[in-house]
Formats: structure tokens, C-alpha cells, sequence
């Protein structure tokens, strides 16, 4: 379980992001954090991990406070996450198997028959199998996202960050890219948190929507109850990102 409370964060002196975010992520769930650009979905992430430091409030995973653990501590915590960065953030100088292999080489004392096992089970699970010699230059997009995924899934994590997991993707990618971490999650049973302006996203593979606005939780619901909702605010942000029916 992930536990948000009271969270806030000024950057700059007077850039007040987060003005109190309370939301609660029950194990397993998949939940999806939509809002506005620049509303503080990827900046709420960035806290879950304890990549940034809060300026009010706690950030409780498994009843532990992130941010009162020590750094040994929070290492091992994170080394329980799986993280899909928004472009996928694959490192251009190395192979598919040297981007995917990093957590396990960084974090395992696995031997390197064993890592390359585990490469290859990841990336057939997203349907790249045989590509560990490619370097991220020669693959599309889309490609790009799977390995990124692949790479986020290589320490079989209990939690799954999502940023922006569709961005720049076509229609028929996006799609896919849905259904793979559909498939997925359901198959690890991961908690998983899917921060997206996709609205067809939404309503294909989460379990309940939180939307952000003016730096709070605004509305939680299913996507359903968000789809049908008639509060001006949402409607206003359907209306801009599509129903995605």
C-alpha cells in the first residue's frame, strides 16, 4: 500500500506545486493520476520514490515513511520499483541488454548467465525477444518504450511507476503499449501508478482515476464514474483530452 499525506512542495520560493495531496493506493491497484500539464503529477512520483523531499506531509509505503529512511534503507526500498520514465530514458552508448541488465547489475549479485536470462525472459514478455544487441538509435519508438519497460520490470518489482508511458506514440503503439502493461500488471499483480494525459489509456487499464488540480486531489473514482461525471471541472478536462471512447 502507498499513502500520500498532506503533501506539499514549493519550488523557487513561491512555485507552490503540491498544496496538500492526499490519496491511498491499496496493494495491487492501478491506479491513474491525470491532470492539466504542469498540475505536479510527475513531481507526486518523483516523492513516491523519494526523489524529491517534501516540504509538509509523509510519503507512507508498507507503513514506512520514505522519508525517514535512511539511505541504505531507502535504496533497498526503491530496488522494490519499477519505474517507466516518460521517452523511456534508455542510454544511447549501450546494447538492449546493457539497458535492461542495469538495476540487476547495479543492485544483485546475480552472475551474468543469469542476468542475460532474465533479459531475455523480460524482453519476450513485451514482445521483443532477441534484440539485446541492438543499441536504442536502431529501434522505433515504440520499441523504445518496450525496452524501457522491460528494464522496469527486470527485478520483478512490487510497485510500477508509469510516467507518461504513451507519449509520442501513435494511435495503434499506444494501444499496444496499453495492453502490455494490462497484461502485465495483472500477471505480477504489482501496485502500479500510471501518470497519463491519455484518456484512452484511462479507460483501458486502470482500476480507479485521481485527478490533480490546483495541486490537490480533485476527484477519485473508477473511470466510469470519471467519464460520467457532471462536475464543470472534469468535464472541462474531458472535453480538452477526449472521452477516449
Amino acid at each position: 500500500m502507498i499513502e500520500l499525506r498532506n503533501l506539499h512542495k514549493t519550488f523557487d520560493g513561491d512555485l507552490h506545486v503540491l498544496r496538500g495531496v492526499d490519496l491511498t493506493i491499496p496493494t495491487g491497484e492501478t491506479l491513474g493520476i491525470i491532470g492539466q500539464s504542469g498540475c505536479g503529477k510527475s513531481v507526486l512520483l518523483k516523492h513516491v520514490i523519494g526523489l524529491l523531499t517534501p516540504d509538509e506531509g509523509e510519503v507512507i509505503v508498507d507503513g514506512k515513511n520514505v522519508h525517514a529512511l535512511s539511505e541504505d534503507e531507502l535504496y533497498a526500498l526503491r530496488g522494490r520499483f519499477g519505474f517507466l520514465f516518460q521517452g523511456a530514458a534508455l542510454f544511447d552508448s549501450m546494447t538492449v541488454l546493457e539497458n535492461v541488465a542495469l538495476g540487476l547489475v547495479e543492485n544483485s549479485d546475480l552472475d551474468e548467465d543469469e542476468i542475460r536470462r532474465i533479459v531475455a525472459e523480460k524482453l519476450a514478455m513485451v514482445g521483443l525477444p532477441g534484440i539485446e544487441k541492438k543499441k536504442p538509435a536502431e529501434l522505433s519508438g515504440g520499441m523504445r518504450k518496450r525496452v524501457g519497460l522491460a528494464r522496469a520490470l527486470a527485478t520483478d518489482p512490487d510497485y510500477l511507476l508509469y510516467d507518461e508511458p504513451t507519449t509520442g506514440l501513435d494511435p495503434v503503439m499506444s494501444n499496444q503499449i496499453d495492453t502490455l502493461i494490462a497484461e502485465i500488471t495483472g500477471k505480477l499483480n504489482a501496485t502500479s501508478i500510471v501518470v497519463t494525459h491519455d484518456m484512452f489509456s484511462v479507460y483501458n487499464i486502470v482500476h480507479r482515476v485521481a485527478m490533480m488540480h490546483e495541486g490537490r486531489i480533485y476527484f477519485t473514482g473508477t473511470p466510469e464514474e470519471f467519464r460520467s461525471s457532471d462536475d464543470p471541472v472534469v468535464r472541462d478536462f474531458i472535453e480538452r483530452f477526449g472521452n477516449g471512447s
